[in-house]
């Protein structure tokens, strides 16, 4: 009924000229006296032609629309026909939605080239920047001073902020970088939990960790990062007490400590890009990426991640791992 009453709404003109045109031929009958008779025969004739014409010009145009409607959830580089064009204008229309299509594509095309360089000219970076952080590790490997493990954390912490750089580019990359296998999950978390041994002996923290014995399908490059992610913000606000590492039921993995905590009004946007909340403002080396990385990659995974915290008590993020499927393909 929508589309017909739209059908009317443009058809109106012509609707209007025929009502016109059929006022003047009624009113000149009427003038000359001409009997009705006359008129009735081909008035009937008339009104059955007109139905059928609109019913036919209907049809058509309902037949247009859905088809328009099909393209208008393709993107531009997917539209390769267009309905046959019932005019002039619909013809222009459509060299002119032609023209802009070429535009897109094109942009689209050199958008993505770009894209691509950055991403493997960062990716080039990491692995040179890389050369000389393990130069200066195993420097300071040598050493066991308060100075040289201060230097081990910020080294550290360089490491991690240079792969967040990586993970930032590839999130959004056309490519699968996403390879599904089955793991231990306690091997994944014994491997992030021995990179941030350093910083647990550096600030002075306990560490609480009950094995699962559980597996999982997962990427493991990728669940790494996540929980390497959620464990640096654990250590970067808890000033003194513990982390707890635990897999709570159904198949949640939890990640708890006893930290400064998040303020209430915080919570709610803790996983936008870019937002620090209060914390990260009293952190000026706080981004704003980190958390927002673990939303996406988690999505990405098919995990449903969330957070609880007390402000002054800590702060825990659970990993739902339940939604893990390992399918036959």
């Amino acid at each position: 009924m929508q589309l017909f009453f739209s059908y009317l709404r443009q058809r109106r003109k012509g609707l209007l000229a025929l009502v016109l045109f059929c006022a003047v031929f009624a009113v000149s009958f009427i003038l000359y006296h001409l009997p009705v008779r006359a008129l009735l025969y081909p008035t009937l004739l008339c009104i059955m032609l007109g139905t059928a014409f609109v019913i036919w010009d209907v049809s058509r145009a309902k037949r247009k629309h859905e088809a328009l409607s099909e393209i208008q959830k393709m993107n531009a580089a997917l539209i390769d026909a267009l309905p046959e064009p019932q005019g002039m204008d619909d013809a222009d229309y459509q060299a002119i939605i032609r023209t802009l299509q070429r535009e897109v594509t094109d942009t689209a095309a050199v958008s993505s080239a770009r894209y691509q360089d950055l991403v493997e000219y960062y990716t080039v970076w990491v692995h040179q920047i890389k050369t000389p952080i393990t130069s200066m590790r195993l420097s300071l490997e040598k050493e066991d001073t308060a100075l040289s493990r201060k230097l081990s954390s910020d080294l550290f912490q360089i490491e991690q902020y240079v792969e967040m750089v990586l993970a930032y580019l590839r999130l959004d990359a056309d490519s699968n970088d996403y390879v599904f296998k089955e793991y231990a999950l306690d091997e994944i978390v014994r491997q992030s939990i021995s990179k941030f041994a350093g910083e647990f002996i550096v600030r002075n923290l306990r560490l609480n960790y009950t094995p699962s014995g559980e597996t999982v399908v997962t990427d493991e490059k990728w669940l790494s990062f996540v929980i390497e992610q959620i464990l640096s913000n654990a250590l970067k606000y808890t000033r003194e007490g513990e982390i707890r590492i635990s897999l709570l039921k159904p198949k949640t993995l939890c990640i708890a400590d006893t930290g400064i905590g998040i303020d209430p009004a915080d919570l709610p946007r803790v996983f936008e890009k870019g937002y620090t909340g209060f914390n990260g403002r009293a952190d000026k080396r706080a981004s704003g990426i980190g958390l927002y990385l673990c939303r996406q990659i988690c999505n990405n995974l098919g995990i449903e991640v969330r957070i609880t915290s007390k402000l002054g008590e800590g702060t825990s993020v659970f990993l739902d791992l339940t939604q893990y499927k390992l399918k036959n393909e």
